[in-house]
């Protein structure tokens, strides 16, 4: 599969769960906390595309659920500037593969562009499968036990 930079909010129970669906589409995720990320407009920039300024939004933010910002009204430099210097403002999160970068986590988008069902199905599958074995208890019978190496912690 291939490795995806990934930008988050830790403890983001979201980003949680997209950096789930990557790991278990069989991804490599390397993981920066866009909060403390030292970012400029241009880097922060290409994230966004050309997607309207204010879908470059976090949405839950505490000073756009306020009113105190409103994404609609700004300008893109301004929408830059505003991030940097309170990044609680991006929308999350920001994803790097290569020189392709996005915003947001559309599942059905991340599927097209690099992939989340191909190894999840198989992995839901082994989970199945485990998920109705005893788990607990060795499967090596006593017998198998005195004649092979079974170790035990």
């Amino acid at each position: 599969m291939t490795t995806v930079i990934f930008y988050e909010k830790p403890g983001c129970v979201n980003n949680t769960k997209q950096k789930t669906l990557l790991l278990l589409a069989g991804h490599t995720l390397e993981i920066h906390n866009l909060l403390i990320e030292p970012w400029t407009c241009d880097r922060l920039r290409c994230f966004f595309g050309e997607r309207p300024v204010a879908e470059w939004f976090n949405r839950t933010a505490p000073q756009i659920k306020s009113g105190e910002i409103v994404p609609e009204q700004l300008d893109a430099e301004t929408a830059l500037t505003l991030m940097i210097q309170n990044p609680i403002l991006i929308r999350r999160p920001l994803m790097q593969v290569g020189d392709r970068y996005t915003v947001g986590f559309n599942a059905e988008q991340v599927d097209q562009w690099i992939g989340l069902s191909a190894v999840y199905t198989l992995k839901h599958v082994s989970h199945q499968h485990l998920i109705q074995q005893d788990l607990e208890t060795c499967p090596r019978t006593l017998s198998e036990h005195h004649s092979a190496s079974c170790s035990h912690s």
